[in-house]
């Protein structure tokens, strides 16, 4: 059995848990979504529940990782009371990361590809016109989805082989100031763009007109949805950070250091989505056709366009390869804690598992396009399904009982580890709020999300 690593500073915990959080749904989602949803209202209704829903149950997870010093199933085993069960819970976590990254990997090819196109000059001379057939085109292309793919996960699983400290840490840091800096660089840019002034305003200006014939229940709902989905919790992909933290400062000084990163990361994108979109003309979407379509329509047209469509695609190359070699350690720890595995195995089993288990989803635009596993959705959307309406919040509320109950872990446990340490503490008197009502919150995205 390996030595337990930890994390080599604070800031390296910080930036690696912060890289796990910021991901692809910071960019194609959050500014859509506060846009549609009346601006500043929304942003106002998403960092109260941040506050109230995502900063608790972060907490949750990083106490069980740190009470432990174990990745989530051997946690549970150690934290919970003789006979009981709750263990089970952290093999659906396991399952949900593998899960998580059979599609995730196929996203970030995506990224890269088009990091790739706009370095190379793939989109120099295109018409509008002519920018949504590249995407089509990639789709449909099952050997170059593969490649870019399998960069991601090879790339991914190589970082991890040389440790938590010189891999993950490390490399993390650097791809996290990295990003830091390129989307201050880029929100700067868009902002001296004619017309940008109008992109702003629909994004962040308070629209009252917009929350009346949206509905506030549907802001509230949409607000809660964002700020809890944007940190993945509920399948563990955090509590493992915990598991390699000191116990030098507090969790809820932590949490709030993690959320804040990842909301700043979420306001700036929209800072460069929107005027960008409002300058040339082109109406802001969400989702993949918001990255792949309008964003490089938005390019194109601009001056020195092949350079800023190139150092934005590197910026979310960082934002989704910070989220992948995050969630692979939650493969690889287990991994060595469950079968005492070595590091260097449960890399190297985990890579090949990885590149054939993310086959499915980009076979589905093409060879697989048939395939329909939920609904009508395709194997991309069904996997993020499972994950996103199913396991994050099903996981979530099971975390916050077992913290919070008299069956699980216990309130004063819960409270005693994430107080230990220099820093923000968490009151005794919140404990009511998180056994009767944060679950009934958690029941709401729940419910909302299978309707």
């Amino acid at each position: 059995m390996e030595k337990r690593e930890n994390f080599g500073s604070r800031l390296g915990f910080i930036l690696v848990s912060a890289g796990c959080a910021i991901g692809i749904g910071n960019v194609w989602k959050f500014p859509y979504v506060a846009g549609q949803n009346g601006g500043a209202i929304f942003v106002l209704f998403y960092l109260l529940f941040l506050v109230i829903m995502g900063i608790p149950v972060l907490t949750m997870e990083l106490a069980i990782g740190r009470g432990s010093g174990k990745t989530v199933v051997e946690a549970y085993k150690m934290l919970e009371k003789d006979g009981h069960k709750w263990h089970l819970h952290g093999w659906v976590c396991i399952a949900g990361c593998y899960l998580l990254m059979m599609y995730y990997t196929t996203v970030a090819g995506w990224m890269l590809s088009y990091f790739w196109k706009f370095l190379t000059g793939r989109f120099d001379g295109l018409t509008n016109d002519g920018v949504a057939p590249v995407f089509t085109d990639m789709l449909g292309n099952p050997t170059e989805m593969i490649i870019f793919m399998a960069i991601i996960v090879i790339a991914g699983f190589l970082v991890l082989s040389f440790g938590v400290r010189n891999g993950l840490e490390r490399v993390n840091k650097v791809m996290m100031i990295g990003l830091l800096a390129l989307i201050v660089v880029l929100a700067v840019h868009s902002f001296i763009l004619p017309n940008a002034g109008a992109g702003i305003s629909f994004y962040l200006k308070p629209n009252i007109d917009n929350v009346k014939s949206v509905g506030l229940a549907n802001v509230i709902t949409a607000a809660m949805n964002q700020s809890f989905f944007t940190l993945s919790l509920g399948i563990a992909s955090m509590e493992i950070f915990g598991s390699y933290m000191t116990k030098d400062n507090t969790l809820t000084g932590e949490a709030v250091r993690i959320c804040s990163l990842d909301t700043i990361v979420a306001l700036l994108s929209g800072l460069i989505i929107f005027p960008a979109c409002f300058s040339f003309g082109i109406e802001p979407d969400a989702g993949p056709s918001l990255i792949f379509i309008t964003l490089p329509s938005v390019f194109i047209n601009m001056a020195g366009g092949r350079i800023w469509g190139t150092l934005f695609f590197l910026f979310m190359t960082f934002a989704s390869f910070s989220t992948v070699i995050a969630v692979f350690e939650n493969l690889v720890g287990p991994a060595m804690d469950n079968l005492n595995w070595s590091r260097r195995k449960s890399v190297t089993v985990n890579c090949i598992f990885m590149l054939v288990a993310s086959l499915p989803c980009l076979l589905g635009y093409n060879v697989l396009s048939n395939v329909h596993l939920i609904g009508s959705r395709d194997i991309l959307d069904s996997e993020d399904f499972i994950v996103s309406n199913l396991m994050l919040p099903v996981g979530a509320l099971i975390f916050v009982l077992f913290c919070v109950t008299r069956y699980g872990w216990g309130a004063d446990k819960y409270l005693e580890e994430v107080n230990t340490g220099e820093g923000m503490k968490m009151s005794p008197k919140l404990i009511f709020y998180f056994k009767f009502i944060l679950p009934i919150l958690i029941l709401v995205i729940l419910i909302s999300g299978l309707i």
